[in-house]
């Protein structure tokens, strides 16, 4: 191990060399680009015996990631916004086939108008595409869940494809001391893939992805479905194990941070945790009960672990960095569906759309929102656009 100062699509670049991985479908985008860039110097550099493949699209680029995963090896790719969007039609396909591919997403605005700074919009419409989903949010934690995807997402009783997200420009372009693992630590953690029985085989040919009528299509979405749910356990079996041989603890599917008595928390997705984290600590020197859930894990959601937490308090904020037009934050959404039932009023704060700052201001008005909420036992509003002109805050 040695610790360097480095950026997080290097940091999202040197966990797949330390995977092993042995295919990588590349295309550039903004700002994505330094992920396979990285990559290609690993593979020229003979650090990563690697077949890299340069492609003439987003869309061509996860074709050949499901091609190659459906042949049996490790396979892994990256992309940002509109890449991510292009990709989609073959997103389901690879979860589908139950292919393992992992993908670096570095969420970004979706045009129009274009932006080409962090926003939440890309992936979002992503939660329905069979994928498993991790927000990440710092650059340790990038390399460090570039190697844990793998290995959840090879795991027999999941067998999905895995994308792991770091915020545009806050990690992708931002350098940080990063503790670099060696090799050596990487395949006693991650050991070499062993694929399932139903890959392709010259020796033993077969049909994917074949033709699938009515009478059996009930079925195959099922499979997919429990797959998802029983991800969890892996999830946290996973990080509980990396934990113990690197000392480093991101919690599994989510982190939280002074709830236990708590009267408020804060969910939070991505690099805001980190603002938030310090707001907290604040607050608490103050005496206020305030709390911080770092949402870690999309997909599958942590349904049972947020509802725990919200039957204990006594309001609740969710920060969406996306919106579901003409609804409210897509996470937002989410945990109101697993609070369903529960008396205890909840509150959406959209901000940090496009790039846009989330300062310790904005997190420390989200927090004294909810304090007027638990002790009104009802929110000022339900949905909150911060910093954003016109509209009453």
């Amino acid at each position: 191990m040695v610790q360097k100062v480095v950026t997080g699509n290097y940091a999202a670049a040197y966990g797949a060399m330390r995977s092993r991985v042995k295919t990588i479908a590349a295309y550039p985008i903004t700002p994505q680009t330094f992920i396979v860039e990285h990559l290609s110097e690993f593979v020229n550099n003979g650090e990563l015996d690697c077949e890299y493949i340069e492609v003439e699209s987003e869309h061509s680029a996860m074709s050949a990631c499901v091609s190659a995963s459906a042949s049996g090896v490790r396979t892994f790719t990256a992309t940002s916004s509109q890449g991510l969007a292009l990709m989609h039609e073959i997103l389901p396909i690879a979860s589908g086939l139950r292919l393992p591919v992992v993908m670096a997403v570095v969420n970004r605005a979706i045009a129009a108008p274009i932006n080409i700074w962090v926003e939440h919009s890309d992936i979002m419409p992503e939660r329905d595409s069979g994928w498993l989903q991790v927000f990440c949010d710092h650059n340790q934690e990038v390399q460090d869940m570039v190697l844990q995807a793998f290995k959840i997402a090879e795991d027999k009783r999941v067998a999905l494809p895995m994308s792991v997200g770091l915020d545009a420009f806050i990690l992708s372009h931002t350098v940080e001391p990063v503790d670099l693992m060696c090799a050596e630590d990487a395949d006693k953690f991650l050991p070499k893939y062993s694929p399932p029985s139903h890959i392709l085989d010259t020796d033993d040919v077969k049909s994917v992805g074949v033709f699938v009528p009515p009478e059996y299509i009930m079925e195959c979405r099922w499979q997919l479905d429990k797959a998802l749910r029983d991800a969890p356990p892996v999830i946290e079996a996973v990080n509980k194990q990396f934990a113990r041989q690197f000392g480093r603890d991101y919690g599994g599917m989510i982190d939280p941070y002074m709830c236990d008595d708590a009267d408020v928390v804060l969910i939070t997705l991505g690099t805001v945790s980190s603002t938030a984290h310090e707001v907290v600590d604040d607050m608490r020197a103050e005496g206020k009960k305030v709390g911080l859930v770092k949402q870690r894990f999309w997909r599958p959601y942590p349904a049972k672990q947020l509802r725990a937490i919200a039957e204990k308090v006594k309001a609740v904020g969710v920060f969406d960095r996306a919106v579901s037009y003409g609804v409210a934050g897509p996470s937002f959404i989410e945990f109101r569906n697993a609070a369903y039932g529960l008396d205890v009023p909840t509150m959406d704060f959209i901000g940090g759309l496009g790039g846009n700052d989330v300062t310790l201001a904005d997190i420390r008005l989200i927090y004294e929102r909810l304090l007027e909420a638990a002790k009104t036992g009802k929110p000022r509003r339900e949905v909150t656009w911060l910093n954003t002109r016109g509209v009453e805050q």
